[in-house]
């Protein structure tokens, strides 16, 4: 059951905090009485959704950038105060064969799942020090524990926040601040909707990811996977010789992830959104 008392008056950065995952959490921790800040390339949207909800900060953040990233960290130290945790959200996921990925969305996933999730830890790591008190949270999936065609680059950006996020658990195991991973399963958000989802496996809701973030942030703790079942089988798998742990994710529908499989008008709703951001 949550405790309130350890979530209110905690000041809570989110990146990609304008829609899904991000904004779900968002919501979840200011409801128990946070103070959130929310960032998102898509100023329009941040800004409607962090004005409807009344959070105490919203509006635009690259995590590609740095002086832009630092900018927002900043304005939220100077008008809400000192960052108590910072949730690295942000992320993209286009899919399709390697072969026929553009360099530039190749490059995309990377700079912003991998690179924005270094940088912002970096930076938060660096106001959390000097306090010996904070906490990081990064947004990996369950992808970073498995492989699936058709999200190569998505895969790979996966596997290193979490060695990353692993690193600095023990690298600062003394310091005071926290680092924890957050591993969902396909999620019923923008995000996904290019993916079909594995047979027998239901999608998350982005309310489970963010009570799960809310459980990390009342208990911390290295990893959470959600949903259960899915994190479960995930971990199974990986214990598996190398051919019956492929067969039974192909066989749970795992075998591709590629825009051929969901109908036109989406697959170019998502194409578009995936080279706007």
């Amino acid at each position: 059951m949550t405790d309130p008392a350890k979530i209110r008056g905690k000041v809570v950065v989110i990146t990609g905090g304008a829609r899904g995952i991000g904004l779900a959490t968002a919501t979840a921790l200011h409801a128990l009485g946070a103070k959130i800040a929310i960032g998102d390339v898509d100023e329009t949207t941040v800004k409607e959704s962090g004005s409807a909800r009344d959070f105490e900060l919203y509006g635009k953040l690259d995590v590609t950038d740095a002086t832009s990233f630092e900018s927002f960290l900043d304005e939220v130290e100077r008008t809400v105060g000192p960052i108590d945790v910072l949730i690295n959200n942000a992320g993209i996921m286009p899919t399709g064969k390697l072969v026929d990925e553009p360099d530039q969305i190749t490059r995309r996933i990377l700079d912003i799942n991998v690179y924005g999730v270094i940088l912002g830890s970096k930076l938060a790591l660096a106001r959390m020090l000097p306090r010996r008190s904070g906490h990081v949270i990064n947004i990996a999936s369950l992808a970073g524990e498995t492989h699936i065609p058709g999200l190569a680059t998505y895969n790979a950006s996966k596997h290193a926040v979490l060695g990353f996020t692993d690193t600095l658990r023990e690298e600062y195991r003394d310091s005071g601040v926290r680092f924890s991973s957050v591993l969902p399963t396909l999620t019923n958000t923008e995000l996904g909707s290019g993916v079909t989802a594995p047979k027998l496996l239901r999608p998350a809701e982005p309310e489970e990811i963010a009570d799960a973030i809310v459980g990390l942030i009342e208990t911390p703790r290295s990893k959470v996977r959600v949903t259960a079942v899915a994190g479960i089988v995930s971990q199974v798998v990986g214990l598996l010789p190398q051919a019956i742990g492929d067969g039974i994710a192909r066989a749970l529908g795992a075998s591709h992830a590629f825009l051929d499989d969901v109908d036109a008008e989406k697959r170019k709703a998502y194409e578009e959104r995936a080279r706007s951001i």
